[in-house]
């Protein structure tokens, strides 16, 4: 993978023995790539066009070639389509050919290609030509209906500018989508959404302001790191045909969402202890027998429901749901990336109520060894007669039959209920159908479980990231926070900057289809995996090539004693190699969670070496009933001064490394958090990843030295790990 190319293309030699010109070449068909024989070429030896006006004595002859003849010049041209004369030579010597005639045919096939590559040419942009001219008068007949907002008269066109004509089109468009939504909609529910006859402008944006950095790019890439190839960028949004099956679709999965979310027995079997609940599936079809279609073969159903109580208002919950970029920050170690392919209405009275939106993402465990799953989706938000706010999603890969889907959503997502403190209870329910023969064998008892994908852990990310915003939103420093932060403002700068650096490891640690992992050495599970990156031109990253590598396994310790273990500071020297067994003192310490391992914190490493007796490390451990993580990057002691002054945090260059801590799914104890319960002999999936600048150059070749030295680094790291826990646990 590393070894760079070093064969050019010396196919496009130039032949300079003959100054024939191309247009003798229109003498001989195409199709039958004749040519002249050796009396025609004796009859006009300089190979010259004859004048067009002097009529030839005689009728030209051919020379038709065999079909082995055609065959050997065929595949020589496609190794060599413009040989030179001792090629040509060789060539007519092997199949009984004069040189001249191997040139002719040569010379044939060239403008045969370039003929076939023109009429595709043309033929592409005929069909641009033709889309262009149905959007335009698409937009003209659009155009002639608009009325003057001054005197209601018909719109001069010459009067308005391009973003007006396109908001007036879009509008309309609009109301069009809402009238036929609160059309299906009475039917299905029997009562009629309200028609509001002025639509919010399309150009408005719908951003949730809580003090803690920019959500990502508006594709909703979470992390997004040095432009990796996108797959999800060549998905293509609905056809104009497709869009009432899926508001028709997407009703219909609301009034699902709502009778699932509530009912009980028999269409839930709780466990004894009534610490889980199953989806009877005989019952389930029963009474939903509409929706996207049996399951297919080769998939499973993973089904689960979870309620909590949150510390937020019901309406931010809405936005960040409706928001991909918040909904993919948010859920950054859920939601590897998501993007919104089309937005088939915004709502009504300037709110989500009714907003249709026609998304993909791709789902992730943060681990290369389990397969991330994709999907294909309508997202639809609905305001209840009863106050609840209600958010569903559905598959539509039954729009797409071509494609074979690996995993399909039934009608899934949350109610939101607001409480009189000004929190929100929030019921979530996950249906899935998947195929997840992929994911390794070490993974499976988790996924199984569901833990890896299922409502808890929605429910439990969603909790824990509440209070983060929370604690980012604090105007005052609250007692627990130690250290150097002396102003609010420092503090949320370095809560942004710790956001950002956890949203950049969550993107680039699972196995998401962005990834090009290489698989270096190990055996099974622990066999670490490596790729490659380039960073160019963003203040947010170091430029160069940057070195990522990522190894998961298995370790028969709760996982609550392996996450205190890596966040606490006195043991960091037990295993971190670059603290070079050095002092490491914590400057500084932000709680933003009620969980004590809930924090930021502001590391110094006090090393031996004077080189680094000035290494400063901004680290974020979070901890929820379904997971834990340790995430840190050293940062330059010039940069966080400014950030803890109240600075910009977005041109701090971050490369975060960090551990990702799961429970192994043997047993019914959890993760981390107040309800941890260290039950059995349940023990911890441990994937730990790091990320290394190995060369300032971001066009510098990597050398095999860079690998091996990061292959050492984590394998030392792993086996430090183990052996200290090991000695903790006995």
């Amino acid at each position: 993978m590393f070894q760079p190319n070093m064969f050019e293309s010396h196919h496009h030699l130039l032949d300079m023995s003959h100054k024939s010109p191309e247009n003798e070449l229109d003498l001989i068909p195409d199709d039958e790539f004749d040519t002249k024989s050796g009396t025609d070429i004796m009859e006009n030896p300089s190979g010259d066009d004859q004048d067009p006006n002097q009529r030839p004595n005689k009728k030209k002859r051919y020379h038709r070639h065999t079909q082995i003849q055609i065959q050997e010049m065929e595949s020589f041209f496609k190794e060599c389509p413009h040989p030179d004369d001792k090629q040509r030579k060789e060539l007519g010597k092997r199949l009984a050919l004069e040189p001249l005639q191997v040139k002719f045919w040569f010379q044939n096939k060239r403008t045969q290609m370039k003929a076939q590559h023109e009429r595709h040419e043309n033929s592409q942009l005929r069909n641009e030509n033709e889309k262009l001219r149905a959007e335009n008068i698409r937009y003209k007949e659009a155009l002639g209906n608009a009325t003057c907002p001054n005197c209601g008269g018909p719109a001069a066109i010459g009067e308005m500018s391009f973003d007006e004509q396109h908001l007036r089109i879009e509008n309309a468009r609009l109301r069009e989508e809402i009238d036929r939504i609160s059309g299906i909609a009475a039917k299905y529910v029997g009562k009629p959404m309200l028609n509001y006859p002025n639509l919010p402008s399309t150009g408005s944006t719908r951003s949730l302001d809580l003090g803690v950095g920019s959500l990502g790019p508006q594709t909703g890439l979470v992390g997004e790191m040095y432009s990796a190839g996108d797959l999800l960028r060549s998905v293509s949004g609905p056809t104009d045909a497709d869009k009432p099956i899926i508001i028709e679709l997407a009703v219909a999965a609301m009034e699902e969402l709502i009778r699932i979310a509530q009912t009980g027995e028999p269409l839930w079997i709780s466990s004894p202890d009534n610490s889980t609940e199953t989806l009877c599936e005989e019952e389930y079809v029963r009474t939903f027998p509409r929706g996207i279609g049996p399951k297919p073969l080769g998939l499973k159903s993973e089904a689960s429901r979870e309620s909590a109580v949150v510390i937020m208002n019901h309406i931010n919950l809405v936005e960040i749901l409706m928001d991909v970029n918040q909904w993919s920050s948010v859920f950054a170690g859920l939601v590897s990336r998501a993007m919104t392919l089309e937005v088939l209405s915004t709502g009504v009275a300037g709110n989500y109520n009714g907003a249709l939106q026609v998304m993909t993402a791709e789902f992730q465990v943060p681990s290369p060894l389990v397969p991330t799953r994709e999907n294909y989706f309508v997202r639809y938000c609905k305001h209840h007669s009863d106050g609840t706010w209600a958010v569903v999603d559905v598959s539509l890969d039954n729009l797409r039959p071509t494609s074979t889907s690996r995993c399909r959503r039934r009608p899934s997502g949350c109610l939101i209920q607001e409480l009189p403190n000004g929190y929100s209870k929030v019921t979530w329910f996950e249906h899935i159908e998947v195929d997840d023969r992929a994911v390794h064998n070490i993974y499976r008892p988790l996924v199984n479980s569901g833990l890896a994908f299922g409502a808890k852990r929605w429910v439990a990310t969603l909790d824990r990231q509440c209070e983060r915003l929370a604690s980012a939103m604090a105007n005052n420093i609250p007692t627990g926070d130690i250290g150097v932060i002396t102003s609010p403002e420092g503090r949320r700068s370095m809560l942004k900057l710790a956001e950002r650096m956890v949203m950049s490891f969550c993107a680039g640690v699972g196995a998401s289809t962005a990834h090009t992992w290489t698989t270096l050495s190990g055996s099974g599970a622990d066999d670490v995996r490596v790729m490659t990156r380039k960073s160019i031109d963003d203040p947010g990253r170091p430029p160069g090539i940057v070195l990522s590598a990522a190894t998961s396994f298995w370790l028969p310790v709760p996982p609550k004693r392996v996450f205190d273990f890596l966040r606490d500071e006195n043991s960091r020297s037990e295993w971190d190699i670059l603290s070079n067994g050095g002092l490491v003192q914590e400057m500084a310490h932000i709680a933003n969670g009620r969980d004590p391992g809930n924090c930021v914190s502001l590391l110094r490493v006090n090393s031996g070496n004077s080189s680094q007796s000035n290494m400063l490390i901004l680290q974020e451990s979070s901890t929820d009933s379904t997971g834990s993580y340790v995430i840190y990057a050293p940062v330059d002691i010039v940069a966080m001064n400014v950030v803890l002054s109240g600075g910009d945090p977005d041109y701090v260059a971050l490369l975060p490394s960090g551990f990702a801590i799961l429970p192994d799914g043997s047993t019914s104890g959890h993760c981390g958090g107040n309800n941890v319960a260290e039950v059995g002999n349940g023990g911890s999936l441990l994937t730990v990843a790091f990320q290394i600048l190995v060369d300032s150059v971001p066009t510098a070749k990597l050398s095999l030295g860079s690998v091996a030295t990061v292959n050492s680094l984590i394998k030392c790291t792993v086996e430090r790990i183990k052996t200290a826990v090991a000695c903790d646990n006995a």
